[in-house]
């Protein structure tokens, strides 16, 4: 098995709630709300895993892995049980959760037009840019909330 911080994923039309959190974990995650079969077959081919709700898509490709429930706590559970997930919480939101790209650090000073006002007088936060669609990012509020909802979850590693 491949060392898991190296695994890449493809998920499938089901699988949309699931590679969001992926995304927000630091799993490079291919997504899309439709596929043709040469885009799956062709990220099988770049080294992905096919994540898939679809017992017949495990049997037509390979490597896949079978997502058995609906629940993405469970279904996070499910990748970290099968030894294809870490818990390595130095590259969580490391990536846009819509281009699934990684972010790059901006100055704050490049950010300041861009960037609301609030955020400034706050702390000045590390500001991170989206190379692909252009959005920024910053610890805040919505950060906060996802990282409340991995401790629930139990997948918040402290190390």
């Amino acid at each position: 098995m491949t060392n898991p911080i190296e695994i890449k994923f493809v998920a499938d039309v089901m699988l949309g709630r699931l590679s969001k959190w992926l995304r927000v974990m630091g799993c490079d995650t291919h997504y899309q709300p439709f596929y043709r079969s040469e885009i799956i077959d062709m990220s099988i081919r770049e080294g992905r895993l096919l994540l898939t709700r679809n017992r017949r898509m495990t049997e037509k490709y390979h490597p896949s892995l079978l997502i058995e429930t609906d629940n993405v706590r469970t279904q996070l559970q499910e990748i970290l049980k099968k030894g294809y997930l870490t818990l390595d919480s130095s590259r969580w939101f490391t990536r846009c959760l819509v281009c699934n790209i990684p972010l790059k650090k901006i100055p704050i000073e490049e950010s300041k037009a861009q960037i609301p006002d609030y955020i400034f007088n706050q702390n000045k936060p590390d500001i991170y840019l989206c190379p692909s669609c252009g959005r920024y990012f910053w610890p805040g509020s919505h950060k906060t909330r996802m990282m409340k909802q991995l401790s629930e979850w139990n997948l918040f590693n402290t190390d």
